[in-house]
């Protein structure tokens, strides 16, 4: 395993090493210094900066932004880590908030076949609607940008959790349910100490999902509304065409959802059956 590890390493650096020189090189090309889009011409000509820049100075750019991620210049001008951790708080909170209510209703749809039957109807036309769907909505309703952004979250991260915990709560043994019904266990200690461990893989692997879409709508949602957020800082970016800027907000994205997700599935793994 540890050799194989290795290898993997080592084939992976070698793939990234060969996509950032083609990438310097072709950024580097005269073609890429005499061509005009389209775009360009009408702006009034090409500007370097309009252009994808090289990953060196996207790497150059990184390094002068982590290494004072927490500056504060005013509204427009912030470091990545305070853009960040705006981001970080509307997604847990609203993911936070869906938990509290996907998971015991996860449960009581799971052992419960009558509820099933009652809320599966309104669950089927609410789950398939875009969470973006919601923002005018929400903004009409809440009048307040940061929670709007939040409810949103709330939206898009209670479906997969809710679906799965119900799932996995419906999909636990029948004989260790008959278990806990010889030893006189009362509904919840059922629930409890029965059904939740046995659901537990199932439940974590909906936990995961959502905050993977949560991330991602987090993004598109603070572009939207604007303020504050990596998606603000995105477009602002963008506005400004400072490109390798853009470039690495994407990345610092990218790292961060990876981050969320290697949380959730390291608590995945501890849940899981061993042979």
């Amino acid at each position: 395993m540890a050799s194989l590890n290795v290898r993997a390493a080592v084939v992976s650096i070698t793939f990234l090493i060969l996509v950032l020189g083609m990438w310097e090189m072709s950024a580097q090309a005269p073609e890429a210094e005499t061509a005009m889009t389209e775009y360009e011409r009408l702006m009034g000509g090409a500007d370097q900066e309009s252009r994808v820049p090289p990953p060196s100075k996207v790497i150059a750019l990184a390094w002068e932004e982590l290494s004072n991620p927490f500056y504060d210049a005013g509204a427009n001008d912030k470091g990545i880590g305070i853009q960040l951790a705006y981001s970080i708080y509307r997604v847990l909170t609203g993911y936070l908030a869906a938990m509290a209510i996907a998971l015991p209703v996860g449960f009581l749809i799971g052992m419960s076949p009558l509820m099933y039957k009652a809320l599966n109807p309104y669950i089927q036309v609410l789950r398939p609607i875009s969470p973006l769907a919601w923002m005018p909505l929400a903004l009409f309703i809440i009048q307040d940008s940061d929670a709007s952004a939040i409810f949103v979250i709330f939206i898009c991260s209670i479906w997969p959790m809710l679906l799965n915990t119900a799932f996995g709560v419906a999909n636990v043994r029948e004989d260790w349910i008959n278990v806990a019904r010889t030893h006189e266990l009362g509904p919840l200690r059922t629930a409890l100490t029965v059904i939740l461990p046995a659901a537990a893989p199932t439940i974590l692997t909906g936990m995961r999902i959502s905050i993977g879409i949560a991330w991602l709508v987090i993004v598109a949602a603070e572009m939207l509304v604007g303020g504050t957020g990596i998606g603000y800082y995105v477009w602002n970016e963008w506005n400004n065409l400072d490109l390798a800027s853009v470039i690495f907000s994407i990345l610092m994205i990218g790292v961060v959802g990876m981050v969320l997700d290697l949380i959730l599935g390291r608590a995945q793994r501890l849940v899981e059956y061993k042979e």
